[in-house]
């Protein structure tokens, strides 16, 4: 029992490692600025430091801690982000910025190294056994201050693929976006094409009621289907314990009726001269019984004093 126990955890245990490094697998890079000037956000001690966003591309929270962030290529484990800070779970499609100032002793947030103006710039995420490359991305060294190097849109594209890419000036059109979306939506193209189509709203309420009745039906099939099994079920596991008993065997078989009952019992009655349990039989025992003097006469009679 222990042994499948242990066997069970160790189970778990190792599902639960696979399923965490394929989420980790949808960690990206999204967002670099090189040079921080005045006109971009600023740390949590009012400080214009360097910074890398990074994006949970998959639609389920993402546990980074114990990741390693590197600007070398050769030390992969250069900054292993640590563990015990609630804040490195990123929830799902959704943003964290690490500042690049080389002070890792300010907090969770910022690293062990700095970044190098005026030239390229290498970034990478490694796994947890400091091996497996999660993404990686050159900044080109051509990035001007308050300029950032970002995805088009927010973990689209390969691991490594510059085109996926491109500098934002904060302009209008190439807006600066940490914590935030690369591509902000105001509209959703779809829905204002379904609505010039179908300005009443009949199309939508039929399709609303045609998806409502849809589920119920198919939860009333479902339903039928189990009750069915069920039923059958337990019909099987009736006549499974029918047939190991001998009352089964009995009325598979027809005999025992009560003619034959009542003959058998007059034969053991006739062999064995002796009477059941019935309360209304009595048993005389013809065994001469041992002498009492609660039986004695003698002591029934009355003595007469003697006369002197």
């Amino acid at each position: 029992m222990k042994k499948r126990l242990l066997t069970f955890v160790v189970v778990v245990m190792a599902c639960a490692a696979v399923a965490m490094a394929q989420g980790r697998r949808g960690l990206r890079i999204n967002e670099v600025m090189i040079v921080n000037d005045s006109t971009s956000v600023i740390d949590d001690f009012g400080r214009y430091s360097a910074w890398i966003e990074l994006f949970n591309s998959t639609f389920a929270p993402l546990e980074i801690s114990s990741v390693y962030l590197t600007n070398d290529s050769t030390a992969p484990t250069l900054y292993p982000v640590p563990l015990g800070d609630v804040n490195t779970e990123i929830p799902s499609r959704q943003h964290v910025i690490f500042w690049v100032d080389g002070e890792h002793e300010n907090g969770t947030f910022h690293t062990n190294f700095t970044f190098t103006p005026g030239q390229d710039n290498y970034i990478a995420i490694y796994d947890a056994d400091g091996k497996s490359l999660i993404d990686e991305i050159v900044v080109p060294g051509t990035l001007k201050p308050g300029q950032s190097y970002a995805r088009i849109a927010d973990g689209i594209g390969a691991v490594g693929d510059a085109e996926a890419w491109q500098v934002r000036d904060g302009s209008s059109q190439l807006y600066i976006t940490p914590s935030s979306n690369n591509q902000i939506k105001s509209t959703n193209p779809k829905i204002e094409n379904f609505a010039k189509v179908d300005a009443s709203g009949g199309a939508m309420a039929i399709m609303a009621m045609a998806i409502v009745f849809s589920a119920l039906l198919l939860l009333a099939v479902c339903f039928k289907i189990i009750s069915i099994i069920g039923e059958r079920s337990s019909q099987r596991r009736k006549a499974r314990a029918l047939a190991d008993t001998e009352e089964a065997a009995a009325a598979a078989t027809g005999h025992d009726s009560g003619e034959e009952i009542a003959a058998i019992a007059m034969a053991l009655h006739d062999h064995l001269d002796a009477h059941d349990r019935e309360n209304t039989v009595l048993t005389i025992n013809k065994v001469r019984r041992a002498y009492s003097p609660w039986s004695s006469k003698i002591y029934s009679l009355r003595q007469l004093p003697d006369k002197h």
